[in-house]
């Protein structure tokens, strides 16, 4: 089967389980479940020949030999018994659940995958189709999993001005579906780029290091590495199920690319004094961070700096708030300012994220000696936001929008730039002498205030105000959801 009608013959049956209220996540899931076993099996045969650890019984012929009934039961007991084990099995399967609830059409899902040779299957083949369902999955508002999703685009665009090297590490605390590791992938393995033994070694078993809190989006993620020859079926996978900012890193990178989660409410819940649920007011206390806050992004921020090595290089998707807040904020970046070299910030523009209403910047700045001299020398601020209209459905954001930031970036030699329209340079001391240190630059003039003539076109504009009212929704539900009961009942 060639690889169009493949991925048509994977999608086809996606949709056949939504009409039984199975939903793209669930679908994933059970896909990673059964590729896992099918690839797993076919690592055994001639001519890898190679140990799996998956327990005698549990295997993939265990499955595909039973249909009806003896074929769920002998499902479930696999999940159950796999998520027992330890290393790569037990990070897949961890609290792993069946969700099609028809034995039939589970038969059937089993019968498909059982068709295609997947370990000899081109890594492009399978990582753009899988790829492709971790996107549908994302545009599925319901779900909650666009938070997990950054646009293609923006880490294409932040990996090319980065440019990752060969036989270097490179880590996300808070790593998703793994759309980082992913795009630093496809640019160590560019046309043209070669890569020795020892290289290509090191790329599938010492690059990629990182942290996702939430189990089934970890799982996602180490299969979507997986899928692209990254990881290895035994020894323990290189992203942790753990909330990375409770402890100082156990040692530091040469790159670190991340969206940190936005919002201040922290991923995990834990009881207060009085006795109740608490997500708002986690802080973390540690003796390598410039100040204690709540504030989850500035925590995040403090994490990347202790992450980095020596010459270390980040980039990193940061909510406005990081760049004016006041309190622990501005302590936070008077120190970033002057340890870090922050040297550019790339203004995003709204709607092209999938958590609604967001207003970002991408981040980038080096490590430097700590020597007690400023390090930041000045700021070059690129703005894709003002006079700049995207929405995830009608004008969807491509890199063709953002080739200009990066030819300005010059990622060859970034100490030779030129400012344009939307480039500028602020220096050290101006951005000091700023209130609170603020860092939300901006300079171009936005049309839409003078005159109607500015207001972008009706479609985009009726998709604006759609998103914006979405988002205040989630926001009140977020609130009704975290009240008290007795609150919620004298509501009602």
């Amino acid at each position: 089967m060639n690889t169009s009608a493949l991925i048509q013959k994977v999608w086809n049956f996606c949709h056949t389980l939504k009409d039984d209220g199975v939903g793209y996540g669930d679908y994933l899931e059970q896909l990673t479940y059964l590729l896992f076993l099918k690839m797993a099996h076919e690592y055994t045969q001639p001519p890898y020949g190679r140990a799996t650890q998956v327990p005698a019984g549990y295997g993939w012929p265990d499955l595909r030999t039973k249909t009806g009934e003896p074929l769920e039961t002998q499902y479930l007991a696999t999940l159950h018994k796999l998520g027992q084990e330890g290393g790569m099995l037990g990070a897949i399967f961890f609290k792993a659940q069946n969700k099609i609830q028809d034995p039939a059409k589970l038969a059937r899902l089993v019968q498909m995958i059982d068709a295609e040779s997947w370990v000899g299957m081109d890594a492009d083949t399978k990582g753009d189709l899988y790829e492709g369902l971790l996107q549908k999955n994302a545009e599925d508002t319901k779900s909650g999993a666009g938070q997990y999703f950054t646009p293609r685009a923006v880490i294409r665009a932040m990996v090319e001005c980065m440019q990752p090297e060969p036989m270097k590490t490179i880590a996300d605390p808070a790593c998703g579906t793994g759309g980082f590791f992913l795009g630093a992938y496809n640019w160590l393995t560019r046309p043209g780029q070669t890569l020795n033994k020892k290289q290509a070694a090191f790329l599938r078993q010492e690059t990629f290091y990182g942290n996702e809190i939430v189990p089934g989006t970890r799982r996602l993620c180490l299969m979507n590495l997986f899928l692209h020859n990254v990881g290895d079926l035994v020894g323990e996978p290189t992203v942790e199920r753990a909330d990375a900012l409770l402890t100082e890193p156990p040692r530091t990178f040469d790159y670190v690319l991340a969206n940190p989660p936005f919002g201040k409410k922290s991923s995990m819940t834990f009881t207060n004094a009085e006795g109740e649920d608490d997500r708002e007011s986690l802080t973390y206390e540690r003796r390598d961070f410039w100040t204690t806050t709540s504030n989850k992004q500035l925590n995040f921020l403090q994490h990347i700096v202790a992450m980095l090595g020596a010459r270390g290089k980040a980039a990193v998707v940061l909510p406005d708030n990081v760049l004016f807040e006041g309190g622990a904020g501005e302590k936070i970046r008077r120190k970033w300012l002057e340890t870090c070299d922050v040297h550019t910030i790339l203004r995003l523009p709204t709607g092209i994220f999938y958590a609604q209403g967001v207003k970002a910047n991408v981040v980038f700045f080096d490590a430097r000696p700590k020597d007690g001299t400023v390090q930041t020398q000045g700021v070059w601020f690129y703005d894709l936001r003002t006079n700049k209209h995207f929405t995830l459905k009608t004008r969807q954001l491509t890199y063709d929008d953002l080739e200009e930031f990066v030819a300005c970036y010059r990622p060859e030699n970034r100490h030779q730039r030129e400012p344009g329209e939307r480039f500028r340079f602020y220096s050290y001391d101006e951005l000091i002498a700023r209130d609170k240190a603020s860092l939300d630059v901006f300079w171009l003039k936005d049309d839409s205030l003078d005159n109607l003539a500015g207001l972008p076109p009706p479609d985009v504009l009726q998709q604006e105000i759609i998103d914006h009212l979405e988002a205040a929704l989630a926001a009140f539900r977020d609130v009704a959801a975290n009240l008290p009961k007795s609150a919620t009942t004298e509501t009602e």
